[in-house]
């Protein structure tokens, strides 16, 4: 009799485990990041609840970042496969991916393709809440240990941060990539350097990539799909 009600205590305990993780409690709508501008609080949540309505599955490949992301759209169709899924939302910062990774750690996506931080810099200029660029490279380095470690089997793959056309931005993302890069060896992830294929030769992003010195137009887009694509189709 005590065995019985010993699996059925189990049985209960791992069912409200499994209800306390559904997908629809994986999307939080009531964070408050700090670092969002009015806007962006707004855009957040309209963005999560359109994850919600399409979650992801296990196996999928997860694009995640801001709006260079999020203006990426179908990046399923540029690759021609329905397994990947746009992460992306305009305005975010590294506050923001840490906050809403429980949809990657539910799901565990066999590949996430992450670039984020490129707000907090703006912030970090305007606003001046960001304490530096190292509080922007550990939340990145954050963001890839909560990874491996909720979902081990999931391929990171950390994209370095576009250059842009302003000096002030370039020199704080320099900063961000150059110590991303020196942290390769110490945590586990493929580093992609699209910074170094994107800018020219005096260090900014190349006007036939961009049409504001910062977002990507149609051929920036494409040239980050013909980066990726070798990526991309070995996963």
């Amino acid at each position: 009799m005590k065995n019985i009600q010993l699996l059925v205590f189990i049985f209960l305990v791992g069912t409200l485990s499994l209800m306390a993780q559904e997908p629809n409690n994986l999307y939080p709508l009531e964070a408050k990041i700090k670092y969002h501008t009015d806007w962006t609080k707004n855009h957040y949540i309209v963005r999560l609840n359109e994850f919600s309505s399409d979650p992801a599955k296990e196996g999928d490949i997860i694009f995640i970042g801001d709006s260079i992301t999020e203006g990426g759209k179908a990046w399923s169709s540029k690759f021609n496969r329905n397994d990947i899924k746009n992460r992306g939302i305009s305005g975010d910062v590294t506050d923001g991916v840490i906050t809403r990774l429980g949809e990657i750690f539910y799901f565990k996506p066999k590949a996430v393709f992450i670039m984020i931080g490129v707000n907090d810099l703006f912030n970090l200029h305007y606003q001046k809440e960001i304490p530096s660029p190292e509080y922007v490279g550990n939340n990145v380095l954050t963001i890839i240990e909560q990874i491996n470690e909720k979902s081990p089997k999931t391929e990171v793959y950390l994209q370095t941060l576009l250059p842009t056309h302003e000096d002030f931005m370039n020199e704080n993302i320099l900063k961000v990539n150059t110590m991303l890069r020196q942290q390769k060896g110490a945590r586990n992830y493929i580093l992609i350097d699209l910074n170094a294929s994107f800018k020219n030769e005096n260090g900014f992003l190349k006007k036939e990539f961009t049409y504001d010195g910062v977002h990507l137009n149609e051929k920036g887009y494409n040239h980050w799909v013909e980066i990726l694509k070798p990526i991309i189709s070995s996963i």
